[in-house]
């Protein structure tokens, strides 16, 4: 007797086909189908010996036909489209013909097992259920990765083999008889047989840790069966009717009847490129079961489907492994995020290229975005990412068929120029610079960048790759320094990036050894002639050099990666030198201006109030002050960053007002205290009356938005006097006094305070 076989569908519904009517899967069916078939058990274990007609026919033709309706309505539920359900439902239906027929012929007529109209249902099955498989099988295999695809196939064949040498003594047995219709019969089950356990195995190999449930209860119900089927060959006409060989078929029956009524609905999941368990495993199993069935057929004899099923096993499984390891060569030279070569790539092909143009040359560009690093502060990694993929895209269409491009890391490219002639390095260099100019579009914003680049020559600045990326590297700080956008390089650059690099080390050391210092200038009140504020003015109190301004390191200082580490040094002294005038009874506040790379810090909110906190103080003794710069970039961004300050009670403040591109609407919507005029007005007032006609706008706008307006730069009594009448709120600048450290400063301050007493 030959029971039940299966087989496999696609985890996705039809390309193009309707999808089965929604709706979650009923346990319906599986009562349906579990009640009979737990009464049958039950009872098959109960009776003993011997044949029962209620149990071992009744009962367990009642589990089959439970699983036929239970099919059909399957069928019925995904509308006859899913050509899978309906040949898998077909295929049930004649497995369950068989059965009947089966017994009734031997049992109650007296008639043969084999041939038999038994065989015609039991052989329809196969027919039924492989075409089953077929059809998702054509359609999964468009989606199917190669690699998954050999996978499942190595699966298959070596399965197969190890099944053709189980049934070995079944295979050579029919082999060796007359040909007859029952010697086509008896050969053509095991031969079946081994399809669909191959197609199991194919099955499990292709989805993996990845197949739903339903998928689960069909592999587990053909595997069950599948081990009845071969019990039942190896029996050798041995098998009896009513005894527990029999449930096997029955527990499996029901189990693809479940696999039929779940994949009526909307399935999920589907075959996937192996992971690195599977990759590896199945390949190594399916050589290690190849080479043992090759070497148990030297010393027993087996069949040739079984030999010949090890050696395609075996000739199969190399071809994974092979992709595999061209897979892992292509991903150790590929960046991950651009699926440009990576530095590995560039280092390993640019060798032999350069030897190839020895006589044309060649030029390596060295491409550094600028301020890159605020676009992940700002609006986080992801968007950092789209960034450089996008970067990659446009950098990739300037480009020849000869030219090679690859990301190094970060926000680094590199360009090797293949056949350079005069000037066309820099032209290139031009074009990428404008192709990088047009808006990027991330999380709805419009966001302009630009790029550095340096040039390097081959074979006048280097005769290999390590030479020539010093050189270009070397020139893109350079024009990175000077803001030219490009930079060829000279040998007059080598001093230049020592200096730089001496520079950079010196920094590092200043932040740790406490050279960054503040030094302060008062603000006066002009209408009590009193110090509010202290503006903290940043200096670098270099051991050798002296003095350093902030131009000539900020930004060294953001290129390196040290504005945080800054701008917490710098807080701590403004905030702890609050602490201490207040202390003395001195009601000050101190304005400060951050990089504007640190403003876009996520966290410098709540950190900044934390601080504030932590040393008793009100909120609004601290002014930041913001350049029209960062404000106009973007101003969603600046907003968001301002009103989280503005929260923690911090003060702000637009700096260098009126030297951006400061509109009404931009004053109007942002969270802001105070504007500070730029100096080159109040210095142009004494020598143009539309200068005066300026502040004085300037200072009424102001006051009508609500803000108060600060004059920077006030070094005379003209203008002092000038600024009162206009009504302007404070001023600042050397009449007086200038930027002094935090001693001098409190000594100023004192003896201000003694003449003021004095006078009074």
């Amino acid at each position: 007797m030959t029971i039940l076989r299966g087989g496999a569908r696609t985890l996705k519904s039809p390309d193009g086909a309707p999808e089965p009517s929604a709706g979650q899967p009923s346990s319906r069916p599986l009562w349906i189908m579990g009640v009979p078939l737990a009464i049958y058990l039950v009872m098959l274990l109960g009776k003993g010996n011997g044949y029962r007609v209620l149990v071992d026919f009744v009962l367990v033709e009642l589990v089959g036909v439970a699983a036929v309706v239970v099919c059909w309505t399957a069928v019925r539920r995904a509308g006859f489209v899913r050509r899978e359900v309906t040949l898998a439902a077909a295929a049930v239906t004649c497995n369950v013909l068989g059965d009947i027929s089966f017994t009734v012929s031997t049992r109650f007529f007296g008639g043969p097992g084999s041939p038999s109209v038994a065989d015609v249902f039991y052989l329809a099955f196969y027919g039924l259920i492989l075409s089953s498989l077929f059809v998702t099988a054509r359609r999964q295999l468009r989606r199917v990765p190669w690699s998954a695809f050999l996978n499942s196939a190595v699966g298959s064949v070596s399965v197969a083999a190890f099944m053709a040498l189980l049934l070995n003594p079944v295979l050579v047995a029919a082999s060796a008889e007359p040909f007859s219709l029952e010697t086509v019969i008896s050969l053509a089950y095991p031969l079946l047989d081994l399809l669909l356990i191959a197609a199991i195995a194919g099955v499990a190999a292709l989805y993996g840790r990845h197949a739903g449930r339903a998928w689960v209860a069909l592999i587990a119900g053909l595997v069950i069966v599948t081990g009845a089927d071969v019990i039942y060959a190896l029996l050798d006409g041995g098998y009896a009717l009513g005894t527990l060989l029999d449930a096997s078929w029955a527990i499996g029956l029901v189990l693809v009847a479940v696999w039929v009524d779940r994949a009526s609905y909307p399935m999920i999941g589907s075959a996937r490129e192996p992971n690195g368990v599977m990759a590896f495993v199945v390949p190594a199993i399916a050589t290690a079961a190849g080479l043992g069935i090759l070497i148990y057929a030297t010393q027993v004899r087996i069949s040739a489907l079984a030999i010949g099923l090890a050696s395609v096993t075996l000739a199969l499984a190399v071809f994974p492994m092979i992709s595999r390891e061209r897979g892992l060569n292509h991903l150790s030279r590929t960046d991950d995020l651009t699926g440009l070569p990576n530095r590995r790539a560039m280092y390993s092909d640019v060798a032999a290229r350069l030897a190839s143009d020895r006589k044309q040359g060649s030029a390596l560009l060295l491409l550094d975005l600028d301020r890159f690093k605020e676009v992940n502060d700002s609006l986080g990694h992801d968007a950092g990412d789209r960034l450089l993929v996008q970067v990659g895209v446009r950098l990739a269409r300037e480009l020849g068929p000869l030219d090679l491009l690859a990301r190094l890391g970060g926000d680094e490219f590199a360009i090797l120029v293949a056949r350079n002639r005069d000037g066309e390095a820099s032209a290139l260099a031009d074009r990428l610079r404008a192709a990088l100019a047009v808006p990027f579009t991330l999380e709805g914003i419009s966001l302009q960048t630009s790029v550095s680049i340096g040039i390097a020559l081959y074979p006048s600045h280097g005769r290999d790759l390590s030479a020539l990326m010093r050189k270009a590297d070397t020139a893109m700080y350079v024009a990175k320094s000077s803001g030219s956008g490009f930079h060829v390089y000279q040998s007059d650059d080598d001093r230049h990036s020592e200096v730089r690099l001496r520079t950079l080390q010196e920094l590092r050391d200043a932040l740790v050894e406490g050279q960054i210092t503040l030094h302060y200038q008062p603000r006066i009140d002009l209408d009590t002639s009193e110090v509010t504020t202290a503006e903290a003015r940043i200096r670098w109190n270099h051991p050798v050099r002296g003095l350093v301004q902030p131009a000539d390191f900020i930004d060294l200082i953001e290129d390196a990666g040290l504005v945080r580490a800054l701008s917490e040094i710098l807080l701590v002294q403004a905030l702890d030198q609050v602490v201490v005038w207040r202390n003395r009874g001195l009601d000050l506040g101190v304005a400060i201006r951050l990089p504007p790379a640190a403003l876009i810090d996520a966290g410098l909110p709540e950190h900044l109030g934390a601080m504030i906190a932590n040393r008793a103080l009100p909120p609004f003794v601290l002014t930041l002050e913001i350049g029209e710069e960062f404000l106009l970039a973007d101003q969603s961004r600046a907003r968001a960053v301002l009103n989280r300050l503005r929260g923690q009670g911090v003060r702000m403040s637009i700096d260098d007002f009126g030297t951006g591109y400061s509109s009404l609407a931009l004053l109007r919507d942002l969270a802001i205290d105070e504007l500070r005029l730029d100096e080159s007005f109040i210095v142009a007032m004494g020598h143009d009356e539309r200068s005066s006609t300026l502040v004085n706008s300037a200072i009424a706008l102001a006051h009508s938005l609500g803000l108060r307006m600060v004059a920077e730069g006030v070094d005379s009594d003209e203008a002092y006097a000038a600024l009162v009448r206009f009504g302007c709120d404070s001023a600042q600048g050397d009449l007086f006094g200038e930027p002094l450290p935090a001693a001098e400063f409190d000594a100023w301050l004192a003896a201000r305070i003694v003449t003021e007493q004095t006078q009074e």
